[in-house]
């Protein structure tokens, strides 16, 4: 039998220090403001007028914020829901630099728009756990 806690607490390790990969979710005022901190990150545009990323990082777009989830009922809408404000993108960091205390912290300009949630959230990388290498 295999002790799961072990392992567990040493693919922890190996996520955050060795891969050095941490997870961030962020709450943007926009759209529009959360693409400006994405292509800030690098972003590159080829001769098709494609844009693709010259970063390393996974970014997410996940779209506004639902607050309350529609209600169907025999096909028909009973509450339309509500849709918040809140822009929100998930990022997959990958080999963030470190301060000169050592610390990892978000990008410039990040932090103020970060999310911390409870729990997973509503989407997640490849099954890697929000809570065990948020920022």
């Amino acid at each position: 039998m295999y002790n799961t806690l072990k392992f567990t607490i040493q693919q922890q390790i190996f996520n955050k220090y060795i891969m050095a990969i941490h997870i961030g979710k962020y709450a943007f005022n926009s759209k529009e403001q959360a693409q400006d901190k994405i292509e800030a990150l690098g972003v590159e545009t080829d001769e098709e007028g494609n844009k693709y990323p010259t970063h390393k990082h996974t970014v997410v777009e996940l779209g506004l914020e639902v607050i309350a989830e529609p209600v169907m009922e025999e096909g028909e809408v009973i509450d339309d829901g509500l849709i918040g404000s809140s822009y929100l993108v998930d990022v997959l960091w990958h080999d963030l630099e470190a301060d000169e205390d050592g610390e990892i912290d978000h990008p410039y300009g990040w932090k103020s728009y970060s999310a911390d949630i409870e729990g997973e959230g509503i989407h997640g990388f490849m099954g890697l756990s929000y809570q065990d290498l948020k920022l």
